[in-house]
């Protein structure tokens, strides 16, 4: 929304805009914390996920044989040997209602990992009607009483065709935005970053920046990154259009889903994905990178003893994906 709008407003922001683009980024990257004015007059210090000040987390969503908790955990734990290093993002899902936490995503920050929590949503105009506030409040004081940083991912994908119905238009989407993040501020919740996440696609049709809620609103700008199942396309030919648009905003990237389909064939799969990591450490923009083990038909699985997987496991091992140190 409009800068004067004023609520949530950052320090970090502030310096970001005044300093501008990557030396901007940069200095919010520097301390890793911003502050926000709450609507009580408070102002309280964010202590969600740090913007690395070089390189960019990886990360991943992989989804288990069977939808357990346990076998959510295990499948995350497979890969992870597979790639001998810890994710520094777990991708997890949870439906509007869902509690929070679950046993999963406890298992994740135990082991050192940051959640990129993916909220699905409901009617937007129920929730800016007041119809969820309690509900919305509960999860805020759920995630507050973690005390570790969350990535948060409200109603990703706004902009795909089959969730209108619930969305309405690009205003009610910033309505209900605003509104979840209102109650939020009021419970004083800091350990959480907003990523705003629609389709890359969407930036290709010119659909996408509609639904972004704005500056003073959005910590992380996002993109979910599919090449689709036809021609061959490049995963920079796919990101193109968002990371234009994502230049004119001082924010961290970050690419929340990516996946190379079978179909392209094993060796080119491997390419593919050499290829992106090429990419992304050509844009000192993009801050994370998440890539979506988990489609129901494995379209882009990372089978054990595939080429793709031995790609992925060396990218995992550059320097520049692994900024925390992650062992």
């Amino acid at each position: 929304m409009a800068i004067s709008r004023g609520r949530l407003a950052g320090l970090a922001a502030v310096l970001v805009l005044a300093l501008g683009g990557a030396a901007g980024l940069a200095a919010a990257a520097a301390s890793g914390h911003h502050s926000r004015t709450a609507p009580d007059g408070a102002v309280t210090v964010s202590e969600g996920p740090a913007v690395p000040a070089h390189g960019a987390y990886f990360g991943a969503r992989v989804r288990g044989d069977a939808y357990t908790e346990s076998a959510e955990i295990a499948a995350v734990d497979r890969l992870q040997q597979s790639i001998g290093r810890r994710l520094a993002i777990v991708h997890v899902y949870h439906l509007w209602s869902d509690p929070f936490p679950s046993s999963s995503d406890v298992a994740f920050l135990r082991q050192g990992s940051t959640l990129l929590l993916s909220w699905s949503g409901t009617d937007t105009l129920a929730i800016i009607a007041g119809r969820y506030d309690h509900m919305i409040r509960q999860r805020a004081l759920a995630m507050k009483s973690i005390g570790k940083p969350i990535f948060l991912e409200w109603r990703w994908e706004m902009d795909r065709s089959g969730l209108q119905t619930q969305i309405h238009s690009p205003a009610d989407y910033i309505k209900a935005w605003d509104h979840i993040r209102s109650i939020f501020a009021q419970e004083h919740v800091t350990n959480v970053a907003w990523v705003w996440c629609p389709t890359a696609l969407g930036f290709a049709t010119g659909k996408a920046a509609a639904y972004y809620p704005g500056n003073n609103e959005v910590d992380w700008v996002c993109a979910d990154a599919y090449p689709g199942y036809g021609p061959y396309r490049s995963f920079a030919n796919v990101v193109a259009p968002f990371l234009s648009w994502a230049s004119q905003h001082s924010k961290p990237v970050m690419i929340g889903e990516y996946g190379v389909p079978t179909t392209y064939g094993t060796q080119r799969r491997a390419q593919w994905l050499m290829d992106a990591a090429q990419t992304v450490q050509g844009d000192q923009q993009i801050k994370a990178l998440v890539y979506f083990d988990a489609n129901a038909k494995r379209a882009y699985a990372l089978d054990v003893g595939s080429p793709a997987l031995e790609a992925f496991r060396r990218i995992a091992h550059f320097r520049y994906f692994n900024p925390a140190g992650l062992p």
